[in-house]
């Protein structure tokens, strides 16, 4: 049994929780992951097998009240999980088939073990005559080789003998039905299948995605082994070459003592894989050749072993097991192996159906960590936007601009996949849906690029494709930005802000707001950055960029003009969330808490009732507050001053008060991005948001979301609160820069980085002291900047470092 620390564990079935369960015992390796449903059971009311293999996507068109509605979804794959057996004793009929809703269940526990990167767990059955089997479950979904997975299986008896009838089988009749609000639309995504079998005890399933034309192909391997004394071997009946699967069962002697083996061994291969022919072939050799299970879950011990030594984050208690957890979902869909994929941040990871497995802008919480960890997958992210760079550059033209407008939901090519309509659980109502107004998603892009280079130093890439990404994101917003001769000043109109809620004016007839602050502050460091950038290239070096997107080095004039001028709007005193927020209406917070409770999605209810939250200041998550989460106070203030704006400390804490009083909290992002803002400017409330950010998806707070998938982003902001929020980690001019602001909760951590040619420098943080240690690498010393001070920390020694008193 593994650590209490390093264990996730459930006591007891409770239907009702199952689907949340098999959504937080996920386990994935970055190509594909498997939901944590019991291997029993089937897609209903409580329960839901999932498979999904990133990237992966199909397109399906749906009649959504009589209109032509297209979709992208990641699909949920053949379920290679089924094994159900059911007892045969020697003296009486077979019993029913066993599964964790059968009424003979009296004992059930399952529990993640996040060290080894294995679900368990053990089931105890007893008949109305007292014969009792025991299931005891190990299941891995394979580390090291991304293609594999396993089940072992461990059958015991007490107080009956006979045979064990089981039944292992490979499902390809799934359909994409995780996710109720869906279920209107079309989901059947698989076609032509086939079946077959090689050396009698492997079976295979394949087909493929009906409009990507995905080839898809799994290999089942089936063996068992019998305990000691038993009178016969097993018997195998010959395989079952169903229409959209395949079924193998096995009779097996058991008796008190004797227990029965079943071990499952499944490869699985898409035509999207590097380096094959043919997936089937490659799924029926790789299975062959797969070893048995104790030297198969050996090696993926090892390969979870080393991924934990290169992602260390140690923080003590609740906290810090909560943060294992999340750190463990994040490292199951965004491992090495994603660094040799076509892929990006899939916001609710390999989970679940949510978001139809969309590509949002979550990277921009889930970069910070891994750069520092795992700077190749960083990479490989960043390259998954950059090689939809065309795309981007395409929706612009469209859109009557020049440079790249991402889209604010992407998917397999690249192009704008945010729906078209939505539903309205609470009214039944599809309503048009406006998100795709979220250009901000292209900074978010731009300052990974930035982050992603300061942190690793990687100039080639700054200068190759990082370069051509961010200087086309620098184009559009420069040609989205119209001068205001009365303001005296530059707007960027018709966007949605972070916030979500509002997309439009009251009675507006057109979508969209002005001057989103979030959105312009953003386009201003975007377009400073782009004109850094150009005066650190050589000049020749420069000028190929510049013809290489299509532009005129004379742009760069705008780009400054515009950095420095762009508006951003005030009222009563604090930044406004857009032009026109400060005269909306104020909400009826206690009157609508006081009649619905939960009122974290306030656009539904108001919806339902006739009413529309665009009338309304109120937000649903963080969006002027986004600014406070990505910069640090100083570089904030900086931001502000160089567009001619004073924010000093009292009128961003009054800012930061003022949308703290009005935000519902409808995104699990909501409360992570106020906990590491109001960690420098109000510590007092800091914690309450702490907790519901390290609680958002394991107590399910946002009520039935997690079960459709987990939230990547939030998962991944917590361990980028601790790390940077908390410590205020800054890379900058090649040094650490520190201005932590602490939580008296989290007061006491360790986290080793990746920083620069520097593989594994240890930074400890103890209340009022911080340890920084350097290995012995022969690598240049560590610079750090600490209250104003420089620090210099040599290869192979260590330093305590003094907090200042105010932290």
């Amino acid at each position: 049994m593994a650590r209490p620390d390093w264990t996730w564990a459930y006591e007891g079935y409770e239907p009702a929780k199952e689907r949340l369960r098999e959504a937080l015992c996920t386990l994935g390796n970055g190509y594909f992951a498997t939901r944590g449903a019991a291997p029993e059971t089937h897609a209903g009311e409580s329960h839901y097998p999932g498979t999904y293999v990133a990237g992966c996507y199909n397109r399906l068109v749906s009649d959504v009240q009589g209109r032509d509605v297209e979709n992208e979804d990641l699909v949920n794959l053949p379920n290679w999980l089924p094994l159900r057996y059911r007892l045969r004793p020697a003296d009486t009929s077979p019993g029913p088939w066993l599964h964790p809703d059968h009424p003979s269940l009296v004992e059930h526990r399952q529990w993640l073990d996040l060290r080894g990167g294995t679900l368990s767990r053990r089931s105890v059955y007893e008949d109305a005559f007292g014969r009792r089997l025991t299931v005891e479950q190990d299941r891995l979904v394979h580390m090291g080789d991304p293609h594999l997975a396993a089940l072992h299986t461990v059958f015991t008896a007490e107080g009956w003998s006979g045979e064990l009838e089981v039944v292992a089988a490979l499902d390809g009749d799934v359909r994409n039905r995780g996710v109720p609000r869906y279920r209107d639309l079309a989901d059947r995504h698989l076609t032509a299948w086939e079946t077959g079998t090689e050396h009698g005890s492997t079976v295979w399933l394949r087909c493929r995605t009906v409009e990507s034309d995905i080839g898809i192909a799994l290999a089942a391997r089936t063996v068992a082994a019998c305990g000691p004394g038993q009178n016969g071997g097993e018997h195998r009946a010959a395989p079952e070459l169903l229409a959209r699967g395949t079924r193998q069962t096995l009779l097996l002697p058991i008796a008190p003592g004797s227990p029965a083996v079943v071990d499952k061994t499944v490869a699985l291969y898409t035509s999207r894989d590097p380096a094959i022919g043919s997936p089937l072939r490659a799924a029926v050799s790789a299975v062959g050749r797969a070893p048995a299970y104790p030297p198969l879950l050996a090696s993926h011990h090892t390969a979870w072993s080393d991924l934990w030594q290169q992602a260390r984050l140690e923080v003590p208690g609740e906290p810090g097991r909560i943060l294992r957890l999340h750190l463990f979902h994040v490292l199951q869909t965004l491992s090495p192996h994603t660094a040799e994929l076509d892929v990006g941040v899939p916001a609710r990871g390999l989970h679940g159906e949510a978001y139809r497995g969309h590509v949002f802008w979550d990277e921009l919480f889930v970069l910070p960590f891994l750069n520092l960890h795992l700077p190749e997958v960083s990479r490989a992210l960043l390259d998954y936007r950059h090689r939809r760079l065309p795309a981007a550059c395409r929706a612009a033209r469209a859109a009557g601009r020049v440079g790249a407008m991402f889209p604010w939901q992407s998917a397999d090519e690249g192009r704008e996949e945010t729906q078209q309509l939505h539903l309205n659980p609470n009214s039944g109502r599809w309503l048009p849906d406006h998100s795709h107004l979220q250009h901000h998603v292209g900074s978010a892009v731009a300052y990974n690029v930035w982050q992603y280079c300061q942190a690793t130093g990687d100039t080639d890439y700054l200068y190759g494709n990082g370069a051509e990404t961010l200087l086309q994101v620098a184009r559009f917003w420069a040609d989205s930005a119209e001068w205001d001769e009365s303001l005296e000043r530059y707007r960027i109109r018709g966007v949605m802000g972070p916030d979500e809620y509002h997309d439009a004016y009251p009675d507006a007839e057109r979508p969209g707001l002005d001057d989103n602050t979030y959105t312009n502050v953003m386009a201003a460091w975007v377009l400073a950055r782009a004109g850094d950038l150009c005066r650190d290239l050589p000049e020749n070096r420069c000028r190929q960029l510049f013809e290489q997107v299509g532009a005129d080095p004379a742009e760069r004039e705008r780009w400054e003009d515009i950095s420095r001028r762009l508006h951003v709007p005030w009222h009563r005193g604090v930044i406004s969330q857009f032009a026109g927020y400060g005269e909306l209406a104020e909400l009826d917070w206690d009157g609508y808490r006081a009649r619905y409770g939960d009122i974290r999605r306030l656009d539904r209810i108001l919806e339902a009732e006739g009413d529309t939250v665009n009338r309304y200041q109120a937000s649903k998550q963080a969006d002027v507050l986004m600014l406070g989460y990505i910069f640090s106070p100083r570089e904030l203030a900086s931001l502000f001053q160089g567009l001619g704006y004073e924010l000093d400390d009292a009128t961003w804490r009054d800012t930061v008060d003022y949308y703290a009083a009005r935000t519902s909290h409808g995104s699990t992002l909501s409360s992570l991005v106020h906990a590491l803002v109001l960690a420098r400017v109000n510590r007092d409330d800091a914690w309450r948001h702490c907790e519901e950010a390290l609680t958002g998806d394991v107590a399910d707070l946002q009520g039935g979301t997690t079960e459709e998938g987990i939230h990547l982003g939030a998962m991944a902001g917590t361990l980028d609160l601790v790390q940077r929020g908390l410590t205020g980690l800054e890379i900058r001019d090649d040094a650490l820069w520190l201005s932590p602001a602490l939580v008296p909760q989290l007061s006491k951590f360790r986290v080793r980085l990746r920083f620069r040619r520097h593989w594994d420098v240890d930074l400890r943080l103890r209340t009022e002291r911080l340890r920084i240690a350097v290995p012995d690498s022969g690598r240049p010393a560590v610079r750090v900047r600490l209250d104003g001070q420089t620090y210099v920390v040599e290869p192979g020694t260590s330093r305590w470092l003094e907090l200042p008193d105010e932290v």
